[in-house]
């Protein structure tokens, strides 16, 4: 990131990779938020085995990160992002013959995880790569908005699709991500994310060969954990849920709301929500979630959108503050952090999908689904709770206390 005129501007490799954080997403979400309606409607899977399925998913997407993150800091950055966009291409590839073999479709899912695992914490590493820390919040909302508004179009383009011309729509997915990962190959090569000396952030001292878990933010770590764990439910279920009770359609509008919502909230607020103590940030993005989990409940047309909403609220405090938060406690470099971060996110959203798959069956067989959501909203209302209780995160706030005066909050 640059400077020009008093204002900063993206350089070019950076504004290639928010245009490909738009197609990306849009892409993926042209298939991953119908994936349980594709299992369950269309190839015949309960949904116990359904939500193990998206657990283990999740869990590999999320976790790998860690992997990810080792891999960038050997392999390199821009070599990493190729790598990981060639095998997410093969596993939107293998979804067609998946189609008819519920198997091939499972493995299709865990190669696209698995890509996801390997990409992410290489394209926010590059992205912040030698950038001043006071610019960190406007560039990764940048990014996050990019990654929204092709969230917003991606459901909205596939729901007439999924169920009535599938392949299609994979065949269309696999061309976009072929042609995006032949992109990824023209960018520069950076260093491995381990610079020598001038890392471009004057108060950070370069980092030692260590661990792959030494300077873990323990806070926003365990923040992050429970952060994923309730949004999940709505990422995983909220198709089922939706779909029966309005339609495709409708499901794939809401989504696009909700994305086009945080396309816009994410760069205006992001000095805001930067600036905001950590605690505070963690009691009013709990708290929007969990009242848009609780309206889902009601279960008709207006509860469905203004749940969304509320939770979209949520997500926009949560998501940008937790990994803030994470850049700045831990000594380490910006991959090995998203890495970390990564990993919680795995951990919470495995554990989702375990007990939302289980949850949700049970609630739909007693005839009460909205007690599903009524439940995750208690939890949303207990985790800031937690946090605050657990006797190892306590200390850390003096921690918090140091990283918002280096990051501006």
């Amino acid at each position: 990131m640059r400077r020009g005129t008093g204002r900063p501007r993206f350089t070019g490799p950076q504004r290639f990779l928010l245009a490909g954080s738009f197609l990306i997403p849009l892409g993926s979400f042209a298939v991953l938020p119908f994936v349980s309606v594709l299992l369950h409607q269309r190839m015949g899977m309960d949904l116990g085995t359904v939500g193990v399925v998206l657990a283990v998913a999740s869990l590999v997407q999320f976790s790998g990160g860690v992997a990810g993150a080792a891999i960038a800091e050997r392999l390199g950055l821009q070599r990493t992002m190729l790598l990981a966009l060639v095998v997410r291409t093969a596993g939107f590839a293998a979804f067609l013959p998946g189609l008819h073999r519920p198997p091939v479709a499972v493995a299709a899912l865990l190669l696209v995880s698995c890509g996801a695992a390997l990409y992410l914490p290489a394209n926010k590493g590059y992205l912040v790569h030698r950038v001043a820390e006071e610019h960190r919040p406007l560039l990764l909302s940048a990014g996050n908005s990019a990654f929204n508004a092709g969230i917003a179009l991606g459901p909205l383009a596939a729901a007439p699709l999924v169920l009535g011309s599938p392949a299609v729509l994979l065949g269309a997915v696999t061309a976009l991500f072929a042609a995006v990962t032949a992109g990824h190959a023209l960018l520069p090569a950076e260093a491995p994310d381990r610079p020598p000396g001038d890392t471009g952030d004057p108060g950070r001292r370069p980092p030692r060969r260590e661990g792959p878990f030494a300077g873990l933010a323990v806070l926003p770590f365990a923040a992050t954990v429970l952060s994923l764990y309730v949004f999940m439910f709505f990422q995983h279920y909220a198709a089922v849920y939706s779909v029966p009770r309005t339609s495709p359609f409708f499901h794939g509008l809401v989504l696009a709301l909700y994305a086009l919502l945080l396309v816009v909230a994410q760069p205006v607020l992001s000095d805001r929500i930067a600036r905001l103590p950590y605690g505070r940030a963690l009691r009013v993005g709990f708290a929007a979630m969990g009242a848009g989990m609780a309206v889902l409940a009601v279960g008709n047309h207006a509860a469905i959108l203004a749940g969304a909403l509320l939770i979209c609220l949520g997500e926009t405090v949560l998501f940008l503050r937790n990994d803030l938060e994470a850049l700045a406690r831990s000594p380490r470099t910006p991959a090995v952090v998203f890495g970390h971060q990564r990993l919680a996110a795995g951990i919470g959203a495995f554990a989702s999908g375990v007990a939302g798959g289980e949850g949700y069956r049970l609630a739909e067989h007693a005839g009460r689904p909205g007690l599903f959501w009524a439940a995750v909203a208690l939890q949303c209302a207990l985790s800031p709770v937690l946090l605050a209780a657990a006797p190892r995160l306590r200390p850390a706030r003096a921690a918090g206390r140091r990283g918002r005066g280096r990051c501006g909050g």
